[in-house]
């Protein structure tokens, strides 16, 4: 049976009062753990505090704040009272945060830092309903505030002070009754949050999802991912404020387990993986992409001996790892397959290469995957779709990535691969969610070609806030929703995203293609760290190439050619070596077709940047990118 976020959670609490629900690095960077009952204490006090100022049920709260142990605190408590949460990231514009909190006309919003507060502070003239903040860093005294000019009847609290109000509120036992009220008040129908898309292409729009979009997923995802299990730890990397490490902190808490708070930055996340050895950890594809990255460019300073070895194992190991596939039955089968054949392919090479699969994993892949603990059990992929060349290389040496799929309006998880049994380059649908791919004729795409996503389930939003008229494009009567994504079905029921329907170049011959898979392919190259294809209406495809600057150096410095730092974009030799990069990977050999070629790039000197060229689940975002680099793309097409 369906229940609210804070009804779960406060029956976990009731089961696990000892288990640690929390993991935060202190002032000096050492992890200390919360209890379940600790938690619950503290959302309560929090939640008795802004009763006692006039949040009640049905109002929006913001919440501007990237991953910390005081957002999941504040989401818990506006939730208790029966309001919804309006989140938003640190990264988040200006004219961002001033357009959410005055479309839902936010009294009350809290803030996780200085930073944070005066950003929100300088936009006050803009938002007159907004009347009080709560900065959420414990370190911001009250000694800090007096150096801060108010608007009259603006009042600016904090976070540890609310708790401490709370509590002394809860030792009445009207206020505790009050609160234990509230949230057995709280229905499934009602909104948990309200969650802005980026806006790329016009005004962000505000996703309304209901506690039963959450909660159906809580029972949902557990079933294709098997072994959840009470004590589990999980890192987290990713922002809150969007659904998909939302819905992973809700599934922490529905499972007894434990988010231990890290950072998505190679130095940090490698360390906080050695001392908190989790069992899962929630990521998107370019973090597994830069692990890859990692692992081919801690090769390049060793001997030649070591090279080589390594690069026959992991040939050894993608080879067995194709014909164990192949023998299991567990090969995305987009075009009609002989399993017969399958097995008569698979099982000599899978006995024959077994011992040097063995030896290769002993002498190279467990000093790999010791890097993510000895508990690890998979990584939970979202936010994009992972590579095949990513994909295939995690899996072939012992590493489980799940891959999942979803958006903002579904809460997000439509699909995810299952643990076990899962078939690489796919994603199964959550139990009880529909899934249609549609022609352009709006007929059922067969198994192996192409259409765009739909989607029926319990988790499909209620619609974007205030907005029908854009509700309307996107959701039908009969409650399916448009997803824009272009998929793909296996004869076996499984289906594989192939990119966006938006997103579809169209050259001046006509011909149809898809930019992402051809990215994502780029990627592959140790020299190149981001990339973004384009050619809409043009004769050729055109490509912008983010350097992987730190492999460049030393590239140049093997090759013993002198470099400045600055200049590497406009270096010939750097030209040159990404020209000879590009044909090999996107070539008519690696399966591309003529018209997917790249005939001309351009060099960036500097990285993308999340709220620039990257959203916050790092994804391209297109529009601005065009916007940025209107001159570059120019030269990209002259003739």
């Amino acid at each position: 049976m369906y229940k609210t976020i804070p009804q779960m959670f406060a029956d976990v609490v009731n089961r696990y009062p000892a288990y640690a629900v929390q993991m935060s690095k202190d002032a000096s960077g050492v992890f200390k753990s919360v209890s379940y009952s600790e938690l619950y204490s503290e959302v309560n006090s929090l939640a008795a505090s802004l009763s006692e100022r006039g949040v009640k049920r049905g109002d929006l709260v913001g919440l501007i704040s990237d991953n910390r142990s005081e957002w999941l605190a504040s989401d818990l408590a506006i939730l208790t009272l029966g309001a919804a949460d309006v989140p938003r990231g640190r990264d988040a514009m200006p004219y961002e945060i001033s357009f959410i909190l005055s479309a839902t006309e936010a009294r009350f919003c809290f803030v996780e830092n200085a930073v944070q507060l005066r950003k929100i502070l300088n936009l006050l003239d803009k938002l007159p309903q907004l009347k009080t903040l709560i900065v959420m860093d414990r370190e911001f005294s009250s000694a800090q505030l007096k150096d801060i000019t108010l608007a009259e009847g603006v009042e600016v609290l904090l976070y540890q002070n609310l708790i401490d109000e709370g509590r002394a509120l809860l030792n009445g036992r009207k206020v505790a009754v009050k609160i234990e009220e509230e949230r057995k008040k709280g229905t499934v129908e009602e909104i948990a949050t309200i969650i802005f898309t980026s806006g790329t292409t016009g005004d962000p729009k505000g996703v309304m999802l209901t506690h039963h979009n959450f909660a159906y997923q809580l029972e949902a995802v557990p079933r294709l991912i098997h072994g959840l299990a009470p004590g589990q730890r999980w890192l987290s990397v990713l922002p809150v404020w969007h659904s998909f490490e939302r819905i992973l902190q809700y599934v922490i808490l529905s499972n007894a387990s434990t988010v231990a708070y890290s950072k998505p930055l190679g130095s940090i996340l490698l360390a906080d993986l050695a001392v908190v050895n989790p069992h899962w950890m929630g990521s998107v594809p370019r973090i597994w992409e830069a692990v890859k990255a990692g692992v081919f460019g801690s090769m390049k300073n060793k001997s030649a001996v070591a090279k080589s070895l390594f690069s026959f194992f992991v040939k050894v190991a993608a080879l067995y790892s194709r014909s164990r596939d192949l023998l299991l039955g567990q090969v995305a089968t987009f075009k009609k397959r002989s399993r017969l054949l399958d097995v008569l392919a698979g099982v000599l090479p899978t006995i024959l290469l077994y011992p040097l699969y063995r030896l290769g994993d002993h002498l190279v892949f467990s000093k790999v995957k010791q890097k993510l603990g000895t508990s690890f059990i998979a990584g939970v992929s979202g936010g994009g779709s992972l590579s095949a060349g990513v994909d295939m290389f995690f899996a072939s040496i012992g590493v489980k990535l799940l891959d999942g799929y979803g958006l903002t309006e579904s809460a997000p998880v439509v699909a995810v691969r299952p643990l076990k049994a899962g078939v690489k380059r796919t994603v199964s649908p959550l139990p009880g969610t529909e899934v249609r791919i549609v022609d352009e004729a709006g007929n059922e795409a067969k198994p192996g070609s192409k259409g765009v996503v739909m989607v029926r389930g319990p988790q499909v939003m209620k619609g974007y806030y205030k907005r029908q008229d854009l509700t309307d494009k996107v959701l039908s009567k009969e409650g399916w929703l448009d997803t824009g994504d272009l998929g793909m079905w296996t004869h076996k029921g499984e289906f594989a995203l192939c990119g966006r329907a938006k997103d579809t170049i169209v050259l001046s011959g006509g011909e149809n293609l898809e930019p992402v898979p051809i990215e994502a392919k780029l990627c592959e190259s140790e020299f190149i760290e981001q990339a973004i294809v384009l050619g809409q209406d043009q004769k050729y495809l055109g490509a912008l190439i983010v350097l992987n600057r730190k492999r460049i150096e030393e590239y140049l410095t093997e090759k013993q050619i002198p470099y400045l730092v600055d200049k590497l974009a406009s270096m010939q030799e750097v030209k040159n070596l990404i020209e000879h990069s590009i044909a090999e990977i996107i070539s008519s050999k690696q399966g591309f077709k003529s018209f997917e070629h790249i005939v001309r790039f351009r060099l960036l000197s500097k990285s993308f940047e999340v709220g620039k060229e990257l959203s916050a689940k790092q994804e391209l975002k297109r529009y601005e990118i065009n916007r940025i680099y209107k001159d570059e793309i120019q030269e990209l097409f002259v003739s």
